[in-house]
């Protein structure tokens, strides 16, 4: 709804009240007939539409089939599990994308500008989503703009960082020249931000029609990459899917032929077989890990668009930076005031000499109090922090006359009232050669003071000039007329010194990059600036060990295999437009490296979608860099993009764990399973055992090893490959001969057992009672591939106790309740078989403390 403004005529550029702009009337039909000003972005997803989603997945459409499975055999407590798992999840996923959205909308909210528009002659402020093509927008200084414009009167200082990369404002005026320089020089553009001035200006653009908009909608072209476990799961799933068929029927077949079972019998074997092959915990790992990992990295203010992204985090090498508020806070701040013979760095200082004093007291003078210019807000807060208390700080000390800056003179000078009518002070700042000229130094002079300003430059600092002066009024007519000179060159001036300022690193930058190195992460400084600004930022920050800088129009003039051979030198890219930083990030990528990238601005957009991982800063972000990210740091914070990593480690760290240990459990019961068909045993294990087995193994899988928390070492080992995978040789291997000495272990013991008259029932009783506790030691053994069962603290993980606690419960169930213990096929175990379960499980702590060693020495990086 649109509320009438205060009048602000006298705020206004000349003319501008005597223009009335559009009706209500053709602003409603505008608004009809183009649509509202909003950027195109991802409509929210229906519930239908997610749930479609995650069961469409083929890891979980294994999971639905084998539930259907077993509730077609009659197995409903499998099945009923199994089921609801996929309803938990589905849960999971609807809680974290509805959280997504809320956090995104929130965002867009804050992000939304609202815009001051004259509409029949009256001043309007309307949100920004109503602005229609020909509205007159008000700009005033600290406005972000609403929609594309075309300058009509007035002047600007305009931040166009989001678009260019630029983190110096541009100057914005209505020219006398011809068209293209009027294209050029007056135009502003939506979600840019007034630093200065006031002006007038007509939308030329809105919606998916903007700069901001057009950028936007070419997203769409650029493919999103595949995630890397989704390819490996679907792989495994249809090797596992093929094989389960296969061998289960040579099971049923052999079953019938070989021991000549009834054939009701051997299909039973054969679905007993079936069930133990199939990992249907596989799909579990998979999603609950991810979907919960997005969740916990939620929780450290890392808002996770794409759950994807999770796997990715813990592989990157390489982490491309957005320098302008990603490395610096996108604040100013002075980091030294110098006059011609000191200087005076403030740094660990405790007090300002006096020699100081003047020059920061005119410095304020020169600036508005409560100023939005980040330089302006610097020098106010630099002056009230080190002249507190003196008689240097003016503060409501209003000038009666001001110069603005403009493109003839760069320096402002504002003029004062001081003793007596006609008396008044000058205070002026502005470029050090402007400021120099307007005080008529002498060669040397200003050759010194270029001198100085050129060695603040190479640090990257923006330097001002200071000066001040009087002036008296020719007559008392003249001061009550209010009658100025007509330049600041009538004035006479004295030069007191330069203010050097910079956009400061971000406190925790520094600590964050060297954990970076300390993990094996690179990070590449992408960057609008000059480079000499964005040398002396990476050197404030600790990005300095290849302190060489390559720019963007250099990047134009090699091909992309010498570009990649620069890239090897070099930690810092200057002077980029949004097709560099694109090439980089394919480049990087078709090279084999796995590539983070932030960036706040829409030149960032297609490069964060293009990227591994895509972070997208939430505070000062964009929509259109947030819609392209696949991940959005909440509180801006650097730090959280090492965290973040951090959180990808241990993610996949327990995803390797979980499937080893799946591994490893699942091979004796696919032994025990099929070697009594072979060796014309009854069968040992039915399908009922392997249901009870598995409603063990699945919480071990999706609760337990997913609460593990991080490794010692987890970031100082470098990223793992690309290439790497959980379902690999060198990670199954150790897992199936772990499962496959256990297995030997228990048909020994069963064919000792039955040698010695025990019957079928006192053996199924020792080896399934044994199976059952092997559970725990195989998840024992998982938590590390190289360290022994109990040098893990098993404090660190609750859940351990829990499920050693289910499973003592499971065990007595099963053997002390009646009708459980007969529908088992089980007997009340004596004191023989309790030693014989105990012997059983000393024996796997034995074999699995020697494949240890062995593995160890075989395959050292798993």
């Amino acid at each position: 709804m649109a509320h009438p403004a205060q009048p602000l005529q006298s705020q206004r550029p000349d003319g501008a009240a005597s223009r009335s702009g559009l009706t209500a009337a053709q602003a409603a039909q505008r608004l009809l007939d183009d649509g509202p000003n909003l950027l195109p972005g991802s409509a929210p997803k229906t519930t239908l539409a997610i749930v479609r989603e995650v069961v469409t997945e083929p890891m979980f459409l294994m999971l639905l089939t084998a539930g259907g499975i077993y509730l077609a055999l009659g197995d409903r407590a499998e099945a009923l599990f199994l089921l609801s798992f996929v309803l938990v999840v589905i849960g999971i996923t609807l809680v974290q994308e509805r959280r997504t959205q809320r956090a995104l909308e929130s965002l867009r909210e804050l992000s939304a500008p609202r815009a001051l528009v004259v509409r029949d002659g009256q001043e309007l402020r309307i949100a920004g989503h109503d602005v229609v093509l020909g509205d007159l927008l008000v700009l005033h200084e600290g406005d972000r703009v609403a929609a594309d414009a075309r300058l009509l009167e007035g002047e600007l200082d305009v931040d166009e960082s989001l678009l260019t990369g630029e983190s110096v404002p541009v100057s914005k005026r209505v020219p006398a020249g011809n068209a293209a320089d009027a294209t050029e020089h007056a135009s502003v553009f939506a979600s840019t931000v007034v630093t200065r001035g006031v002006a007038l200006a007509e939308v030329t653009a809105t919606g998916a029609r903007t700069a901001v908009g057009r950028i936007g909608a070419d997203l769409a072209a650029t493919v999103e990459p595949p995630s890397t476990l989704q390819q490996q799961s679907r792989a495994l799933v249809r090797w596992l899917g093929v094989g389960a068929v296969v061998v289960a029927a040579a099971q049923v077949g052999l079953s019938w032929w070989w021991s000549g079972r009834p054939i009701l019998d051997s299909l039973l074997s054969g679905i007993a077989l079936a069930m133990a092959i199939l990992p249907e915990e596989i799909p579990v790992i998979l999603t609950v890990f991810l979907a919960l990992g997005a969740w916990r990295i939620s929780k450290r203010q890392v808002l996770t668009r794409r759950v994807t992204a999770v796997e990715a985090l813990g592989a990157i090498t390489v982490l491309a930076v957005d320098k302008t508020g990603t490395l610096t806070q996108n604040r100013m701040a002075v980091v030294e005031v110098s006059t011609v013979k000191d200087v005076f760095p403030p740094e660990g200082a405790h007090d300002m000499p006096e020699d100081f004093h003047r020059l920061v007291e005119f410095a304020m003078l020169a600036t508005p109090g409560d100023p939005f210019d980040p330089m302006e807000k610097a020098i106010q807060a630099f002056g009230h922090r080190w002249l507190a208390g003196t008689e240097h700080v003016h503060d409501g000390f209003e000038p009666v006359f001001e110069y603005p800056l403009s493109n003839d003179i760069l320096a402002m000078t504002r003029v004062f009232p001081s003793t007596g009518v006609r008396q008044h002070l000058l205070a002026t700042k502005g470029a050090p050669e402007a400021v120099a000229d307007l005080c008529h130094l002498a060669t040397a002079q200003r050759d010194a003071i270029r001198h100085q300003v050129e060695g603040m430059a190479e640090r990257g600092l923006r330097v001002l000039g200071v000066a001040c002066g009087r002036w008296q009024q020719g007559s008392n007519a003249e001061a009550a007329s209010g009658s100025w000179p007509a330049s600041q060159h009538d004035f006479d001036f004295e030069f007191l010194g330069l203010v050097a300022l910079a956009d400061p690193p971000r406190p925790d930058v520094p600590a964050a990059l060297a954990e970076c190195r300390q993990a094996g992460v690179r990070v590449i400084m992408l960057t609008g600036d000059h480079p000499v600004t964005a040398r002396a930022i990476a050197q404030g920050v600790g990005l300095s060990e290849r302190p060489d800088a390559i720019t963007g129009p250099e990047m134009d003039a090699l091909d992309d295999a010498t570009l990649l051979q620069r890239l090897h030198h070099v930690d810092i890219c200057a002077r980029l437009r949004p097709e560099h930083k694109l090439r980089l990030v394919h480049l990087l990528r078709a090279s084999g490296e796995v590539v983070a990238m932030t960036g706040d601005g829409v030149n960032d957009a297609a490069a964060l979608k293009a990227a591994d991982v895509g972070i997208a800063m939430g505070e000062r972000g964009t929509d259109v860099a947030r819609e392209a990210a696949a991940l959005v740091l909440l509180d801006d914070s650097f730090a959280r993009i090492v965290e973040a990593i951090r959180q990808g480690r241990r993610i996949y760290d327990n995803i390797r764990k979980a499937t080893r240990f799946v591994f490893a459990v699942h091979v004796p019961i696919i032994a025990l399973t099929l070697v009594p068909t072979l060796l014309h045993w009854s069968p040992l294990l039915l399908p009922l055992h392997i249901v009870l087995l598995e409603l063990l193994i699945d919480p071990a899988c999706s609760v337990v090893f997913e609460a593990e928390p991080e490794e010692d070492d987890l970031m100082q080992r470098p990223p793992r490959p690309r290439v790497d995978s959980p379902f690999a040789l060198a990670q199954w291997l150790p897992a199936a001969l772990q499962g496959a000495g256990i297995a030997a272990l228990l048909l020994l013991g069963h064919a000792a057992m039955l040698s010695q008259g025990w019957s079928m029932v006192q053996a199924r009783t020792v080896g399934f009672s044994a199976l059952v506790l092997g559970v725990m030691l195989l998840i024992l053994a998982n938590r590390h591939p190289s360290r022994p069962v109990w040098s893990h603290s098993h404090a660190s993980n609750p859940w351990l106790w829990r499920m050693a606690i289910g499973i003592a419960l499971l065990l007595t169930a099963m053997l002390g309740v009646n009708w459980l213990r007969e529908l088992l096929g089980m007997a009340v175990p004596g004191v023989e078989s309790v030693a014989l379960v105990v012997a059983l499980l000393v024996s796997f702590l034995i074999w699995i403390g020697v494949l240890r060693r062995v593995t160890v020495r075989l395959f050292p990086g798993v």
